[in-house]
C-alpha cells in the first residue's frame, strides 16, 4: 500500500509536468522587425501565426489611387533604435530590389504609423522611407508571383529587408512558410485630379514607353501588334546593335504616359520606362 501511494503522487507529478511543457511551446512563426515593437506595448513578447485565421485566398489586391499623404506619417525624418530614416517626398518612379518579410498577431489590430489599424487579413505593407500611404506592386522574383499592397506603416528596421507584408500578402505571394523572399517593388503612383489638370495645361511634349527589347524579331513583331491592341496605343519598333525595342506612343501628356506606365507595370511589364 505505502509503493502505491508513493507512485500515484509521482505520477500526477509527471503528468503535470508534461500538461505544463505542452502548454508553453512556443508556436511556430516568422518574426518581423517592426517599430511598433516598443517594449509593453504588445500582449505578446514575439509574433506569430494568426490562429484560426480566415481564408485569405479571396482577398483582393489593393486598389490604387490617389490619396493625400497622412500629416501624421510622414515626418521629414525620424529615428528607430539610434538609426535615422528619411521619408521620400514622393513615391513617384520608386522602384527596389530586397528581401521582403511579414508581420502578424502581435501587431494586429494596434495602430500603424499611419494612425490607422493594422490588419493583417487586408493587402498592406510596411517600408522605411515611402510617404505613406503609398501603392505598391511587389513581384517575388522566386516565383513570379505579384500583388498590390498598400503601405501605411513603417518597417522593417532589419538588414537588408525592404517591406514588411501583412498575412494576406505573405501567402498570396507564396512566401508565408518561408518567412522571407527576394522581391523588386515598383510604386504605383496616382497624381490629384488638380495635379493632372497641371499637367495637361503644361505638358506638351510626346512621350514613348520601352516595354520590351529583345534580339528575337519575329517576336517582338508580334507582342507590339497585342499591346496595341490591349492598350490602344500606337507602337514603333527601334533596332539597333542587333536588339529590338518595342516602344509605345507618342502619347501626348505626361499624366496620361505616367497612367500607362503604371497600368503596365501592374500587368507583367516591370521593366517599362518612359523613354528619356
Amino acid at each position: 500500500m505505502m509503493q502505491t501511494k508513493t507512485i500515484i503522487p509521482l505520477i500526477c507529478l509527471g503528468l503535470t509536468l508534461l500538461l505544463t511543457a505542452c502548454s508553453s511551446a512556443p508556436k511556430s512563426a516568422k518574426k518581423s522587425d517592426n517599430n511598433n515593437s516598443q517594449s509593453g506595448r504588445y500582449q505578446m513578447k514575439d509574433d506569430r501565426y494568426p490562429d484560426n485565421a480566415p481564408d485569405v485566398s479571396k482577398v483582393k489586391n489593393a486598389v490604387p489611387k490617389y490619396e493625400p499623404y497622412s500629416r501624421q506619417g510622414n515626418p521629414n525624418k525620424y529615428t528607430v533604435l539610434g538609426k535615422s530614416y528619411k521619408v521620400l517626398p514622393t513615391g513617384k518612379g520608386f522602384t527596389e530590389v530586397g528581401h521582403a518579410s511579414w508581420y502578424g498577431s502581435k501587431f494586429h489590430g494596434h495602430l500603424t504609423s499611419n494612425g490607422e489599424t493594422y490588419d493583417m487579413y487586408a493587402m498592406s505593407a510596411a517600408h522605411k522611407n515611402l510617404p505613406l500611404p503609398s501603392y505598391v506592386k511587389v513581384t517575388n522574383l522566386e516565383n513570379n508571383k505579384q500583388i498590390i499592397v498598400r503601405v501605411n506603416d513603417r518597417g522593417p528596421f532589419h538588414q537588408g529587408r525592404v517591406i514588411d507584408l501583412s498575412y494576406a500578402g505573405a501567402y498570396h505571394l507564396g512566401m508565408l512558410a518561408k518567412g522571407t523572399a527576394k522581391v523588386r517593388l515598383d510604386v504605383i503612383h496616382i497624381e490629384s485630379d488638380a495635379q493632372k489638370a497641371v499637367n495637361e495645361a503644361t505638358d506638351n511634349e510626346q512621350h514613348y514607353i520601352q516595354v520590351v527589347a529583345s534580339k528575337d524579331k519575329l517576336r517582338v513583331n508580334t507582342l507590339a501588334k497585342e499591346l496595341e491592341r490591349k492598350y490602344g496605343v500606337k507602337s514603333r519598333i527601334v533596332s539597333r546593335n542587333g536588339l529590338h525595342r518595342i516602344q509605345l506612343g507618342p502619347i501626348d501628356k505626361i499624366y496620361l504616359t505616367n497612367k500607362l506606365l503604371d497600368n503596365l507595370h501592374m500587368n507583367g511589364y516591370p521593366q517599362s520606362f518612359i523613354v528619356p
